[in-house]
């Protein structure tokens, strides 16, 4: 069997998907600096706890947290070590499940995404809302809605 050869970008193409990956790296790595200086949350510490604001209960179970964040269960556990001693989270253990386990949020952490939450709002809006036309944030919801149900369905 053979291979067919890669169909190449054209130039415009990889222009578009440079200026795209660029973008992302840069945003990710001036947010966690800014999460990092203003809140001494990082990038990782900040999306757990979002994550946990988001149910009602501020708890999920391990796997759940895993899959809402995206994240491989190695990289969470090690996370959620470094949050338990910093105060931000527990585990607790299910009760009808003996295998699995909570991740919860204690008070520490309800006050850190708090703290953290109007600095980081005001940083996204100076960063990204308010470089776009009202056109171009229903076109950046869209396209990146388009792309990650491409992710979606080839990962399903």
């Amino acid at each position: 069997m053979s291979e067919q050869s890669p169909h190449w970008l054209t130039p415009d193409e990889q222009h578009a998907w440079r200026s795209f990956v660029r973008l992302h790296q840069k945003l990710a790595a001036t947010i966690a600096r800014d999460l990092q200086a203003h809140a001494k949350l990082s990038g990782a510490d900040f999306e757990v706890l979002v994550a946990l604001t988001d149910v009602p209960d501020h708890r999920r179970r391990f796997q759940d947290l895993a899959k809402a964040i995206d994240w491989e269960q190695s990289r969470l556990s090690h996370q959620i070590a470094r949050m338990i001693k910093r105060g931000l989270v527990v585990r607790e253990e299910c009760a009808e499940d003996g295998r699995a386990a909570f991740v919860c949020l204690t008070s520490a952490g309800h006050d850190a995404i708090q703290a953290a939450a109007p600095h980081h709002v005001r940083a996204i809006r100076h960063l990204v809302i308010d470089a776009l036309a009202p056109g171009d944030l229903d076109a950046l919801a869209r396209i990146s809605n388009r792309i990650l149900d491409r992710i979606d369905s080839a990962q399903a």
